[in-house]
């Protein structure tokens, strides 16, 4: 099943100044490369998504945080719950890892 992808204010904003910053091209393309996996299978091994359990979506749903990069200092992850409607994914956050 394909996902679409809903994102919320503040994940278009950042989204918006990682492609507008030259020197985040890098992490921006990582970004762009998880939608891609998350629109196919947000359960694709290389996203090591994982429930996050401090967070939770508006309505109660369960926060899932997915890599955009490993391995590296201040690595991008994105944080997406299921919904609002079946086939949806809604990305609200894209955040370096402190």
């Amino acid at each position: 099943m394909k996902f679409t992808l809903n994102f919320t204010h503040t994940a278009k904003k950042v989204l918006k100044n990682l492609k507008e910053n030259s020197g985040k091209k890098k992490q921006y393309k990582a970004v762009i490369k998880t939608f891609k996996f998350l629109i196919q299978n947000p359960r694709h091994p290389g996203l090591k998504t994982h429930i996050y359990y401090s967070l939770q979506g508006p309505n109660g749903e369960k926060v899932f945080e997915a890599y955009a990069e490993q391995s590296t200092s201040a690595a991008y992850r994105v944080f997406f719950y299921y919904g609002p409607r079946k086939g949806e994914l809604t990305i609200f956050a894209i955040i370096p890892h402190p």
